[in-house]
């Protein structure tokens, strides 16, 4: 066997090395070019948000029909999981009128979150009055659904956080 030739490529072999170097070079060139232009170019900051991810309690309390300054009221309460921005929620359904509801802090008022953001235990009341039609008042509205949506900020993508049927 001879050793001088184990260490000296034949011809043939001579260039294989350096051509697989640089086909390796250029690819991490690209890929790293790609990488950095995309956070460049503003791109990064572009990257869809997810909807969050809580638990909601709907309840719902029947007019008085023989009262005709009761009205129905529906109450969505955050039960736990992620806190979310009330200025990205919105009630809305075929039951639910003069809305949306729920898309604002108006310091615990009728049809609005009591905080800024919803977290364990916040809640948002719709009365008759406010956006509920009452089924003695207004409307038959058993069976119809009533929806809590989330929208990402700028209004890209939406998402039905909880669905709720109204008696």
């Amino acid at each position: 066997m001879e050793l001088k030739r184990l260490f000296t490529a034949d011809e043939e072999n001579r260039a294989v090395s350096p051509v697989i170097g640089v086909i390796l070079m250029v690819a991490i060139t690209v890929i790293l070019a790609a990488v950095i232009g995309t956070f460049v170019l503003g791109l990064g900051d572009q990257v869809q948000q997810t909807s969050p991810n809580a638990q909601w309690n709907w309840d719902q309390s029947i007019a008085d029909t023989t009262n005709t300054d009761s009205a129905d009221t529906l109450t969505i309460t955050h039960e736990g999981g992620d806190t979310v921005d009330v200025t990205l929620l919105e009630v809305s359904g075929s039951a639910i009128i003069n809305g949306p509801h729920c898309n604002s802090n108006g310091g615990g008022t009728d049809g609005t979150w009591g905080e800024a953001e919803a977290s364990a235990g916040v809640s948002c009341e719709i009365d008759g009055e406010d956006g509920v039609s009452s089924a003695g008042l207004d409307d038959d509205v058993s069976g119809d659904t009533a929806r809590l949506i989330w929208s990402a900020e700028g209004g890209g993508s939406s998402s039905t956080l909880s669905t709720y049927e109204i008696n």
